[in-house]
């Protein structure tokens, strides 16, 4: 009997290199519940800071390699639930919300189901939308937001149970933000495959010179930062809106020379 050969057009295999990246991202989150079920907090943090600098890679490399897919941008997107939206909501339920009772679970509940439906949100308006902003607070921005606070909790020797209302509020918010219509800055513009003024690279390492001086309380502050930047991007910009539409309705209303009779 002749062998069945595949039919033409139809891919049977996938890309390792940009899946690989995926992988690993995938299993930095299930390590940082892991972790976290052992009492290891600030390893559980890391993990989940892990997770983020290698699902960026992964999508660049695709793009460099040219082995993007639709298998791949599936499987990055079942691999960001796992890494920004489980583990984040379970490490901060192990650290401090298991003692709130109903109120920590269900604030950790209400951060997985946001960073779910960010997903698919994102997903279905890939093409449509502005590539400058993101709408909602990115899952791995929100991750690292709780990642970060967690991390200086540790860090300091804070107790999450002296902190668990705390940590219950910022885990909605940032479960809010995700869902949420404010745009935030997604900096894909700046082309790093490109020239850049060499101002940038100054930039650059004094940023790494600054995270260095205190890694958790100088991320914390810089997510922190961008999570507040979303809704003050977006109320500056009704206002300007509002300011430009009151312009245009006054200068309407200006009679010209000819009816006025001068």
């Amino acid at each position: 009997m002749d062998e069945q050969k595949p039919r033409p057009g139809i891919r049977r295999g996938i890309y390792l290199l940009p899946n690989l990246f995926t992988t690993a991202a995938l299993f930095s989150g299930f390590y940082a519940v892991l972790v976290a079920m052992q009492g290891r907090f600030e390893a559980a943090a890391l993990a989940i800071f892990a997770s983020m600098v290698l699902d960026g890679l992964d999508g660049r490399v695709a793009r460099l390699t040219n082995t993007q897919s639709d298998f791949g941008a599936e499987y990055d997107s079942l691999s960001d639930m796992v890494a920004f939206g489980v583990a984040p909501a379970l490490v901060a339920y192990e650290w401090a919300l298991s003692g709130l009772g109903k109120v920590g679970w269900l604030a950790a509940f209400v951060y997985t189901t946001a960073a779910a439906l960010r997903l698919a949100r994102y997903n279905t308006q890939l093409g449509s939308a502005d590539r400058r902003y993101f709408q909602g607070l990115p899952s791995p921005s929100g991750a690292a937001l709780i990642a970060a606070g967690i991390w200086v909790g540790a860090d300091h020797g804070i107790d999450g149970s002296e902190v668990s209302w705390l940590v219950a509020l910022i885990t909605t918010c940032a479960g809010l933000l995700m869902v949420s219509n404010f745009r935030f800055h997604s900096f894909k513009e700046i082309d790093l495959r490109g020239r850049v003024p060499f101002i940038f690279a100054v930039v650059v390492m004094l940023g790494y010179a600054v995270v260095l001086l205190h890694p958790p309380v100088v991320l914390l502050a810089g997510f922190v930062s961008y999570a507040v930047s979303g809704p003050v991007i977006t109320l500056v910009r009704r206002r300007q809106r509002k300011v430009n539409r009151r312009r245009e309705r006054s200068t309407q209303r200006v009679p010209s020379q000819d009816e006025d009779g001068s």
